[in-house]
């Protein structure tokens, strides 16, 4: 599967991104928002987790970060979250914006979730903006809610998106 967006591509995680994803995941500006990796590190992490659908994001012809979504399918709940990082060199251009907005697209129209949720460390200001630039608002602090990568707790900001909000348009 494939979902195009104005300036990325997501596709499904493969195996062979795994080194790719580590190198990412290692970097300072993105390290810093991430646990503390287990014995095969934060890419393997990354993807390990039941229920979870993974894209790569592309640009171009490079793998610039990873988007995944959850899903609730309890039809009295039906609704996803989703959580994502982008390489460093990728930040601040409107790639993950994009990345949401196509990601936001498939799970309001093609898998009928009526309500998407994101939850940033509170400290992290720039994915917040991202955030909020595709539409997401926020709900409310969830204390202490994430160890951090020094082993302290930290704060996170739960943030949603309603379907008809937003600003879902590729171009």
């Amino acid at each position: 599967m494939h979902l195009v967006g104005r300036w990325v591509r997501l596709r499904l995680f493969e195996a062979s991104d795994l080194p790719r994803l580590q190198a990412i995941l290692a970097e300072p500006s993105v390290a810093q928002w991430w646990n503390p990796p287990g014995p095969k590190g934060p890419a393997a992490d990354w993807v390990a987790a039941d229920g979870q659908v993974t894209f790569v994001i592309e640009h171009g012809e490079s793998v610039i970060g990873s988007i995944q979504f959850a899903e609730v399918t309890d039809a009295d709940y039906h609704s996803a979250g989703i959580d994502l990082f982008l390489a460093t060199e990728a930040q601040g251009r409107g790639f993950g914006p994009d990345a949401i907005r196509t990601v936001a697209r498939h799970l309001f129209e093609e898998r009928g979730h009526h309500r998407l949720t994101i939850d940033p460390a509170l400290a992290n200001e720039r994915a917040i903006r991202a955030y909020r630039r595709v539409g997401f608002q926020p709900v409310g602090i969830m204390r202490a809610y994430e160890r951090g990568p020094d082993g302290s707790w930290h704060d996170n900001l739960l943030m949603d998106m309603l379907v008809g909000e937003g600003n879902l348009d590729p171009g």
